[in-house]
């Protein structure tokens, strides 16, 4: 019995408790079985940190202190002619979008024979407290998107953002139009005054100057208290219990471990960065007002015109889909298309959902533009 009171404790929920006393009702069999199905989670739960994620074969290209430039090996004899960015978020790693094989986003558009380039931020250090979107978008992007122009021999590129790297690619293409072919968008935070969002909520009433005088980085730990307070009940009670629930279901359990390793991989966000992020595009809306500075230059969404494909998640609890959305409005493209999917922000871009619903169909709108 005192085995059994330690486990409920350290679970720290009800529903565990339930869970338990409801097998001591039942008998010592469905005991065993619950007891060993607790033992069998905390013992898989401790050795996260060695599950493989990223595996798709790549190569760095270049390298500096906050940044490396990845290409992936073709999969395919013939690739497109247009290479592809893709700019991921300074928030948590890049390897969401490569987390298993058969649930990969990068491995996928391999597959449909594109040439895939990928921006893995680095963590800033507190030497890098004073990097700016103009220094990530105006320097790191611009430098990656000429070595892929170079390496290629091509005048322009495909630039394809996920989430807030969505929103720099936006603002790279609105200033560096010349030399970007498509614009592919997942989830861009645009319009926050249309977030409804507990993030976005948050951002609004964030008092960032003082954070950021104070302790000059964001750190990781408060990024992940952010995304705690996103859904309480199912990021801290019921994920678990399902976990309990499907243990001896491998496939369930090991893209679980892979989910469950990229929430807690938040890295800092450099302090000025965060500044701008929260004060100039959450509670000033520049970014969609076309009064976003970067160094000297302010950015103009109207001043964009390449061809655009913008998507979205109508399940989305970190960027609600009508911060999305208006990207597609503000934008003056003759060749632009909206896709909206019902599935979440992670969904979206790492499920067998996405494998199957969405990514065919951006592949499809690539193809005929990357010739």
């Amino acid at each position: 019995m005192e085995e059994r009171t330690i486990l409920s404790r350290e679970t720290g929920t009800s529903e565990y408790e339930k869970v338990v006393k409801r097998s001591i009702n039942e008998g010592p069999s469905v005991q065993e079985e619950v007891l060993r199905k607790l033992n069998k989670t905390r013992e898989i739960l401790s050795e996260s940190e060695d599950i493989p994620v990223g595996t798709t074969p790549n190569e760095v290209l270049y390298e500096t202190r906050l940044f490396r430039l990845l290409h992936y090996r073709p999969i395919v004899n013939k690739t497109a002619r247009i290479p592809l960015l893709v700019v991921y978020a300074l928030i948590n790693k890049s390897y969401i979008l490569d987390l298993q094989p058969n649930k990969s986003w990068i491995r996928n558009l391999l597959s449909q024979g594109f040439d895939i380039y990928l921006l893995d931020w680095k963590s800033p250090v507190n030497a890098d407290k004073y990097t700016s979107f103009d220094d990530y978008v105006n320097y790191f992007i611009d430098d990656s998107v000429d070595i892929l122009r170079n390496r290629n021999s091509v005048d322009k590129i495909t630039l394809h953002g996920y989430c807030m790297g969505s929103s720099m690619s936006v603002m790279y293409t609105a200033l560096h139009q010349d030399k970007i072919k498509n614009l592919v968008t997942i989830a861009p935070v645009l319009d926050t005054r249309k977030d409804t969002t507990v993030i976005a909520n948050l951002a609004r009433y964030m008092d960032i100057d003082k954070l950021v005088n104070s302790i000059g980085n964001l750190p990781s730990q408060k990024l992940y208290e952010c995304y705690s307070a996103l859904k309480p009940f199912k990021q801290g009670v019921n994920k678990y219990y399902n976990l309990v629930q499907n243990i001896d279901n491998d496939s369930f359990v090991q893209n679980f471990m892979r989910i469950e390793k990229w929430l807690y991989d938040t890295p800092p966000i450099a302090g000025e960065t965060a500044r701008q992020w929260i004060k100039d595009v959450y509670q000033r809306n520049l970014l969609f007002n076309n009064e976003l500075k970067l160094g000297s230059k302010t950015v103009n969404l109207s001043k964009i015109n390449v061809p655009l494909l913008n998507i979205v998640a109508e399940e989305d609890h970190l960027v609600s889909a009508e911060c999305s959305v208006p990207l597609n409005e503000a934008v003056s493209s003759d060749d632009k298309r909206l896709m909206r999917f019902h599935t979440g922000h992670v969904g979206l871009i790492a499920s067998s959902y996405s494998q199957n619903n969405v990514l065919p169909k951006v592949g499809q709108w690539l193809k005929s533009r990357s010739q």
